[in-house]
């Protein structure tokens, strides 16, 4: 009996989707463009913080060796260095590396010339952090630690690279609620012209005994098919439009100048299809409760 039930239910709630096409349709194409702005803002924001992170792997900070130390005394300092708390990794750099490096820097004939009779740049080790909040925290430790000459870190890059992603999280996480009420919103406003449409058959089922929740399901089941079918649509136009963007700014000057790498589709399906699938069908059920509540005894 519970399954013959269960299907009533259900297929109740496809036949008021089909049933009022014209309002499940606007309800679609209204759903569908509130969906595709929430997936710009998404895609924009996960990229963002995909690339921050990415900048922040290569911030840190470099640790240089007091000259003339022996190779057992550097790697008792990189031990040392990999036992202080939120250090990622270290990556060792040679005299000579610390010299090409800063000659290709300045690109200097003269620089490298007498770089090369005598080479005052000392050799160290830059460090590599977890959590770059945490920058001044190890800064003070390495300091301490035997034959370390000094630390240099870039403090104010660090911080404005937290600042700008913590900025953007903000911001999207704000747009992101505002799109998800926007949805709510519509949904209910389309289920509630069924409702009323249907006000006088609630009514009588009422009257001969049907339960609220029995009364309330179908409407609900049809605020989920929308939800799950506008979301369905957007994750297709979004994931197109996205290969097509993406295609075309990696074949840009600008991603080469600027070494950026932008996340494929494939590697952000998983969660567009999670994060899409649970906003459809909790808009959709929730947009049916709230346009219930009128006709219904809560």
């Amino acid at each position: 009996m519970r399954y013959n039930v269960l299907g009533y239910l259900i297929s109740e709630g496809f036949r008021n989707v089909f049933k009022n096409k014209k309002s499940t349709g606007a309800s679609l194409m209204i759903m569908c463009a509130t969906m595709l702005i929430f997936g710009l803002f998404f895609l924009i924001g996960e990229n963002i913080n995909y690339i921050v992170q990415e900048l922040e792997r290569d911030q840190g900070m470099t640790a240089h060796l007091v000259k003339g130390i022996s190779e057992e005394q550097m790697k008792n300092v990189e031990e040392e260095i990999k036992k202080v708390p939120y250090v990622a990794k270290t990556t060792f750099i040679s005299e000579e590396a610390a010299m090409n490096s800063m000659v290709e820097k300045f690109g200097d004939r003269f620089l490298k010339g007498y770089l090369e009779l005598r080479n005052p740049l000392p050799a160290g080790y830059m460090v590599n952090l977890t959590d770059l909040t945490k920058l001044e925290e190890v800064k003070a430790q390495i300091e301490q630690i035997e034959n370390i000459d000094e630390v240099i870190a870039q403090s104010e890059t660090v911080v404005a690279l937290v600042n700008v992603a913590n900025g953007i999280r903000f911001v999207s996480t704000g747009i992101l609620i505002l799109l998800v009420i926007i949805s709510v919103f519509i949904i209910a406003n389309t289920i509630k012209l069924t409702v009323h449409a249907r006000r006088k058959e609630i009514s009588i089922m009422k009257y001969v005994g049907a339960t609220n929740g029995f009364i309330r399901w179908p409407f609900i089941v049809e605020g989920i098919i929308i939800g799950i079918v506008a979301a369905s649509l957007s994750i297709l136009l979004l994931g197109l439009g996205y290969n097509a963007i993406v295609g075309e700014i990696a074949k840009s000057f600008i991603s080469t100048l600027m070494s950026i790498k932008l996340l494929t589709f494939s590697e952000i399906f998983p969660l567009v299809i999670t994060v899409y699938l649970g906003l459809g069908i909790g808009i959709g059920a929730l947009g049916s409760i709230i346009s219930m509540r009128k006709y219904l005894e809560v």
